[in-house]
């Protein structure tokens, strides 16, 4: 029987693997780019502080920055929570799973 479970949920098992790798690559790049606009607040931060532009520039480039920044963590807050829950339930399954071995 193990090897027809096994055949019969192989391409399910693949599936999600090709899928935790497209996450994880989602999660690398949002990573990047929350460094890629840490960066550039540091160069608007300079560009302020030698006066090559002005109070008001500066107030307008650093919102537009930090929401940029604010969208990026909420959705990284957003995904680390969805992966707990399937953790949680990944947790579960496997005690009800023992639970039914132990009763049969």
């Amino acid at each position: 029987m193990l090897l027809v479970d096994d055949l019969l949920l192989g391409p399910f098992r693949g599936l999600l693997w090709v899928v935790e790798k497209i996450n994880e690559a989602a999660q690398e790049e949002l990573a990047n780019e929350a460094d890629a606009i840490t960066e550039e607040l540091r160069q608007l931060y300079m560009m302020l502080e030698t006066g090559r532009i002005t109070e008001a520039e500066f107030d307008a480039q650093e919102r537009r920055l930090l929401d940029r920044l604010e969208s990026i963590r909420a959705r990284a807050e957003e995904s680390d929570s969805d992966d707990e829950a399937d953790e949680d339930d990944d947790d579960n399954r496997g005690s009800e799973d023992e639970e039914e071995d132990g009763e049969a």
